[in-house]
């Protein structure tokens, strides 16, 4: 109850001193939250080899235990695999930091969020949609894992829409690009000259019905990016219809001869 009660006030106050204190020096806080992680661990570790020293009863099961202490490794080095690899795991991230804390990173089946914690055994990645994805360590260190945050947050998002053939592809791409400008989340090109168009579109396909148009455009990180997008895309249709230039959809052309 002690062990317990001491771990959960630790933990709380380990928890205030480091994400204040990494916001104040603007350090990386991965691995003081891993060590917060690991407090209990260690905490009840103590508590139990307490207890089977010091209560005569334990003591003498402890003894007894250890004089087959040969079978009982097996036993539990067994039983424990799983454990032990999610804490090498863990350790694995911890030392070589293919993520952090409060990264931004995408694994398979489209699951993508920030990261939230890493423990002794599983990683925690809050989405899009504030649930919490619990990954074991150990499977998420096999994992190909995008990561939008190792060096920088910028995000240089790919925003496509898709016009007739009979529409004026120039007015079709000025359009969407001002549209983008006019947005406050936009950034222009890093790499832009002074001479060249801030916010670069191109052809990309020429589809069955449609000319696709991709615009390259930067923004802080993935969360503005979407915003970005999703904004752009409602002001570029409604551009659009003023000007006259049409967003197609399938149909079909049937031709009768006699």
């Amino acid at each position: 109850a002690i062990t317990a009660l001491l771990s959960h006030l630790i933990r709380k106050a380990l928890d205030a001193v480091i994400r204040r204190n990494s916001k104040i020096l603007h350090t990386d806080p991965t691995n003081f939250i891993f060590i917060k992680n690991s407090i209990s661990f260690i905490l009840y570790a103590i508590a139990i080899f307490w207890i089977f020293h010091k209560i005569p009863y334990f003591k003498a099961l402890g003894n007894a235990l250890f004089a087959g202490a040969g079978v009982l490794a097996a036993v539990i080095g067994f039983a424990s695999q799983k454990a032990f690899s999610n804490i090498v795991g863990g350790l694995f991230i911890l030392i070589f930091k293919p993520f952090r804390v409060d990264d931004a990173i995408e694994i398979s089946n489209n699951r993508r969020g920030i990261v939230e914690e890493i423990t002794l055994r599983h990683t925690i990645i809050r989405d899009y949609q504030y649930k919490r994805i619990v990954i074991p360590n150990s499977q998420i260190s096999e994992e190909t894992i995008i990561n939008s945050s190792i060096t920088d947050d910028k995000i240089r998002k790919h925003i496509e829409i898709g016009i007739s053939y009979d529409s004026d592809i120039d007015i079709a791409s000025n359009i969407l690009r001002e549209e983008i400008l006019l947005h406050p989340l936009a950034l222009k090109e890093p790499t832009a000259q002074a001479n060249e168009n801030p916010i670069p579109v191109k052809v990309i396909a020429l589809g069955d019905f449609a000319v696709t148009l991709r615009a390259y455009v930067w923004t802080r990180n993935f969360e503005e990016s979407f915003e970005l997008q999703c904004a752009v895309l409602k002001s570029v249709k409604e551009r659009y219809e003023k000007e006259g230039v049409e967003i197609p959809y399938p149909y079909l052309t049937v031709i009768l001869r006699q």
